[in-house]
């Protein structure tokens, strides 16, 4: 139904006997968690694995049960979970109410048969953060926290006809869909539950101020409408994210029984293969970062408080667009990015290891992706998977993430689909244009070879395969802040190689227009408790800024001198005190056209583009200050100038790596080492190459029988019957640095 020729009614600040039914009350205070029989009182949110998930792999997974007494509750009632890992079992008064499978996602239960009428009542909430076979993820890099660590509420008094809570977030999906010249039409479907009679829907559309900028009703069984908007201004991205307010209202009789907002934006987001990526028709660089959302000692209990401080440092380095790995994050994060004017990748967890078992929770999982999200204008594309082909191309694979692709284009059709493949994944391989865009995620210069190689396999891409809308959806290099060096190298896990490797690629991105976007990983470092190296466990390095955001990299400044617009200079290396005297190269970050260091009698100026060095600065034993002048911007950094290197910025030889230097073989085989040429099971009498194998499989082990027969045969024969010839580079690169 369309709204055409009706008089919008007045303003609804200025409409009298309006009765709001619903009533939301937040219940995060006061649960008694227990745990392995020991009992504490917490406030939500909470993680039970905040420190041990972020310290070692043995980190608990198990049930813990989360009860409180529930405040004075009247009529039809809800239980609401922001999110709780993996899998939730809701119990009130001792009857079981239900139980949700899935770790990222909000979920409600109606609860009104199971409570106590003019009685007390208590909710317990069971949460099982073990390996499930048949949800997703099972295998990830990143820690799988236990615990309740979202908000939950419950949602009470609704009417005998409501807006329903069981499908969307409010009830109400309303998808912007541009019209003939400046008009735009909103899709609306509506979801209502209980007694529909003598039910009118109404829907006002108020822009910022308040005022009504379009108007439509319907009876309730009405389930789709489109409500008419003549000339909206746009949602614009950082330069002006304007939302609208659309509130939905049930009339019966003339009076009020039910009403939900939602905010969206106007505004279309749209993909060329040669000029990249386009909002509202003009061209934009999607320059992004992905985003984990675990604290140092909190896991993922976070509030509004650290979500704003996350959006505010992603500002500062000048992005203009987030990858939310790999799950579905807070409303409230959503509601911020919408606000600030990110534009936002958001993706299931479908993510490593392909699983038909699994299928049901990624169908699942997907749907409540979308339909809890639709409304949001900042998200532009729905991720549906990641990485997927790690465990290879098992034969339901391509078929797997087909099906998912359909969905999500059924449950949305506004948005596009993507995806990001593993770098094994082969160029001309069948999982390449699935999504309607893809990203790849590319460790050149971290995992193997260096990182120059970014360049060529870009471009080969490009050409093997122009028709595909690609995008860069990971790339990056660990940075451990205690790890100093003048050049860095490669595998040593200083902060001087994370920013060279990453001034590299900033600039091989900005390079190509074709190249719609790109997402360094990660923004933060996060906790992987599977992870012990560099030495420091459980953790995964490669953030711009530390875990506690206390700490900006200098990888950090890289891109803010790529992307931002806020002058600013900044000296590289602020953590390199000691260094040994003589002379020293000063890296130097600005976005402005010239930079002027000083230290001691030494001053020069020189042209910066976006980062210059500084080579053969004059050190002096004892204390040295060098300061950089760009414009109205100065930084001045310590230098120690001592007669020996500080052995404390090198990383310790007994300290675990994932990381080794790879060797370009030209083609050929160097003798004495391992090959893709070898048997199996000359392969598998190496305890190196057997780590290799463990680590690849997640720590799980080859059923004997498969080993045995598996033994004759050459690695790369193997690797083509399990359709993983793509791989077949890579693992002979590995093996190329494993001797006999």
């Amino acid at each position: 139904m369309r709204a055409a020729g009706r008089r919008a009614p007045q303003r609804i600040s200025e409409r009298k006997g309006c009765i709001v039914m619903r009533t939301v009350l937040n219940i995060n205070e006061n649960w008694t968690f227990e745990k392995e029989g020991a009992r504490e009182t917490v406030t939500l949110p909470h993680s039970y694995n905040a420190v041990d998930g972020q310290e070692t792999a043995d980190y608990y997974r198990g049930v813990c049960t989360y009860t409180r007494t529930l405040p004075e509750l009247r009529g039809r009632t809800y239980l609401e979970v922001g999110a709780a890992n993996s899998v939730a079992a809701v119990s009130v008064n001792g009857k079981r109410v239900g139980e949700h499978r899935g770790g990222y996602s909000l979920f409600r239960f109606d609860i009104t048969p199971y409570l106590n009428a003019g009685g007390e009542n208590t909710v317990s909430i069971a949460v099982d953060n073990r390996d499930q076979e048949d949800v997703y993820p099972s295998q990830a890099d990143f820690t799988f926290y236990g615990g309740i660590y979202r908000d939950v509420n419950v949602i009470t008094g609704l009417s005998d006809c409501h807006f329903s809570l069981m499908d969307g977030l409010c009830g109400v999906s309303a998808v912007p869909v541009k019209g003939d010249g400046a008009d735009w039409e909103v899709h609306l479907t509506t979801h209502i539950a209980g007694k529909k009679e003598n039910v009118q829907a109404q829907y006002t559309l108020l822009d910022r101020d308040g005022n009504t900028a379009g108007w439509l009703e319907a009876d309730a069984a009405v389930q789709d409408a489109v409500l008419c908007v003549k000339d909206p201004v746009l949602w614009n991205g950082m330069r002006n994210p304007y939302l609208y307010t659309l509130r939905a209202v049930l009339m019966r009789d003339g009076v009020e029984i039910d009403a939900v907002e939602t905010r969206i934006g106007f505004r279309t987001v749209t993909f060329d293969a040669e000029k990249g990526c386009f909002l509202n028709g003009e061209p934009i660089k999607l320059k992004g970062v992905s985003r984990h959302q675990d604290r140092y000692h909190r896991g993922n209990a976070l509030t509004v408080r650290e979500h704003r401080e996350d959006l505010e440092l992603i500002r500062e380095v000048g992005a203009n667009s987030i990858r939310l790995a790999h799950y579905q994050h807070d409303q409230h994060f959503y509601d911020l990015c919408d606000e600030m004017g990110f534009l936002v990748w958001a993706e299931v967890p479908v993510i490593s290891r392909f699983s038909e078992k699994k299928q049901a929770n990624a169908r699942q999982q997907l749907t409540e992706l979308i339909t809890q999200n639709i409304n949001h204008a900042s998200i532009y594309c729905w991720g549906v998977e990641n990485e997927i082909t790690m465990g290879g191309a098992a034969k339901a694979l391509e078929a797997g993430i087909r099906e998912l692709n359909d969905l999500a284009h059924r449950l949305d059709p506004s948005r596009p689909t993507t995806c990001a493949q593993l770098m094994m994944c082969g160029i001309d391989s069948p999982m390449n244009g699935i999504t309607d865009i893809q990203g790849y995620n590319l460790y050149f210069g971290w995992y193997l070879q260096t990182f120059n190689a970014i360049d060529k396999w870009l471009d080969q891409f490009h050409a093997q395969r122009p028709e595909i809308k690609l995008c860069l959806s990971e790339y990056g290099a660990e940075g451990i802040l205690k790890y100093q060096s003048e050049h860095g190298e490669q595998g040593d896990y200083s902060e001087t190689y994370q920013a060279r490797f990453h001034e590299h690629y900033a600039r091989a991105i900005a390079e190509r227009d074709w190249l719609w976007g790109s997402y360094v990983w990660n923004m933060f470092d996060f906790g992987a408790a599977n992870r012990d190296e560099g030495g420091v466990k459980g953790r995964n390095n490669k953030g711009l800024v530390t875990i506690d955001r206390k700490t900006r990299k200098d990888s950090f400044y890289v891109y803010k001198a790529f992307w931002s617009d806020e002058p600013f200079v900044h000296i590289g290396g602020e953590r390199y005190v000691d260094r040994v005297a003589g002379t020293t190269t000063v890296p130097v970050y600005s976005n402005q056209p010239e930079v002027t260091l000083t230290v001691g009698g030494y001053t020069r100026t020189l042209a910066c583009d976006h980062v210059v060095y500084f080579e053969d600065v004059p050190v002096a034993l004892g204390e040295n200050t060098a300061t950089a002048v760009a414009g109205a911007c100065t930084h001045t950094i310590r230098i120690n100038g001592v007669e020996t290197a500080n052995p404390d910025y090198v990383l310790p030889g007994e300290c675990k790596s994932f990381v080794r230097n790879w060797f370009d073989t030209d083609g050929g085989l160097r003798e004495g080492y391992f090959s893709i040429e070898d048997r199996a099971g000359a392969l598998l009498k190496s305890p190196e190459v057997q780590s290799l194998i463990r680590m690849a499989l997640g720590g799980k082990k080859i059923p004997p029988v498969l080993l045995a027969l598996a033994k004759p045969f050459k690695l790369k024969t193997l690797m083509k019957l399990v359709r993983m010839s793509s791989m077949a580079d890579i693992a002979n690169q590995y093996l190329q640095t494993i001797k006999k």
